[in-house]
């Protein structure tokens, strides 16, 4: 059986994680720091993603579970940004875990749903890649419409 994970993030943090789709996921290994942006899907407060376990931050992670990661947008005007900051570990998923990233990776992005409605391409390049599941361990929501800096720690 899968692991449950508590839902309690405030409505607005779920709700921003819910209606963006990109994370930039922060790692470190033998050379030095990195930065990959990957797609996610939430997790009650997790973030599950899929990659090739050959890519650096991959390989980073298989080292030291521990990383960083941001949601935003690109915004032009300071008092508009909103985003997420977090701090937490990465696990590669197998099992009833993995089939639990699956679902929810294809509910958020069919093109990566069920292996039968899904072109022949892509169920290609499923093939390839690992299930990981970041769980935050500190998580901050920034929201500078309440002025510079704005940002209020989640309770986890």
């Amino acid at each position: 059986m899968p692991a449950q994970l508590p839902t309690n993030l405030p409505q607005p943090v779920a709700d921003y994680l819910a209606t963006h789709h990109v994370m930039t996921l922060a790692t470190q290994g033998p050379e030095g720091p990195w930065a990959s942006a990957v797609f996610y899907a939430s997790d009650g407060h997790a973030l599950v993603f899929l990659s090739s376990p050959k890519t650096r931050h991959c390989r980073n992670l298989a080292l030291d579970a521990r990383c960083a990661a941001t949601v935003q947008e690109d915004y032009r005007e300071w008092p508009e940004i909103k985003g997420i900051q977090l701090e937490g570990l990465v696990t590669r998923l197998e099992g009833a875990d993995e089939a639990r990233a699956r679902e929810l990776y294809g509910m958020k992005f069919p093109i990566a749903g069920p292996l039968a409605m899904v072109p022949p391409a892509i169920v290609e390049a499923l093939a390839k890649v690992s299930w990981y599941r970041l769980v935050p361990s500190r998580l901050h929501f920034i929201d500078n419409s309440k002025g510079f800096g704005h940002r209020d720690e989640i309770h986890l």
